[in-house]
C-alpha cells in the first residue's frame, strides 16, 4: 500500500478543503494517508512516504507579493526540500488576490532542486469550486 503524506498550512479553510479532496482522491487508489500541518512535518518524516502533497496558499503583507506562508510553511519547506530527492510531489494552493505567481514561483523552485513533480500544480481563487476539488482528487489519485 501506498504511504502518502499532505503537508498543508490554511488561513481561511480554503487550503484545507483543498488537502481534504487532495486525500480523498488518494485513498481512492488504496493510499494510506496522513495529513500534517508544518509544525508536525519534518526531513525525518519524508523518508517514511511514498508521495508528498504540499499544499499553501498565497501569502503577502498588505497585499503585496504572492509569496508561500512565512512563519510556518515556508522555513519547514526550506527543511524538507533537500529531502524530497525521488519522492512523488505536488503542490496545491489557493490566493486571493495577484494572479498566482507565487505557484509558479515554487513549482519552479521544487525543479531547480531536483524535485520529481508528479502533476501539475492545482490553484484555484479563493474557495475551491467543484472543478478545483476535481482537480485535487485528479492530483491525490496521481501520486500512487
Amino acid at each position: 500500500m501506498s504511504k502518502v503524506a499532505i503537508v498543508y498550512w490554511s488561513g481561511t479553510g480554503h487550503t484545507k478543503k483543498m488537502a481534504e479532496a487532495v486525500k480523498a482522491g488518494a485513498e481512492s487508489k488504496g493510499a494510506e494517508v496522513t495529513l500534517f500541518a508544518p509544525a508536525d512535518f519534518d526531513g525525518a518524516k519524508v523518508q517514511l512516504f511514498d508521495a508528498i502533497a504540499f499544499g499553501c496558499p498565497a501569502y503577502g503583507a498588505q497585499m503585496g507579493a504572492e509569496v508561500l506562508e512565512e512563519l510556518e510553511f515556508q522555513p519547514m519547506f526550506d527543511r524538507v526540500k533537500g529531502a524530497l530527492d525521488g519522492k512523488k510531489v505536488a503542490l496545491f494552493g489557493s490566493w486571493g488576490w495577484g494572479n498566482g505567481a507565487w505557484m509558479n514561483d515554487w513549482a519552479a523552485a521544487c525543479k531547480e532542486a531536483g524535485v520529481l513533480m508528479q502533476h501539475e500544480p492545482v490553484i484555484c481563487k479563493e474557495e475551491p469550486d467543484a472543478a478545483a476539488l476535481a482537480a485535487c482528487k485528479e492530483l491525490g489519485a496521481s501520486l500512487i
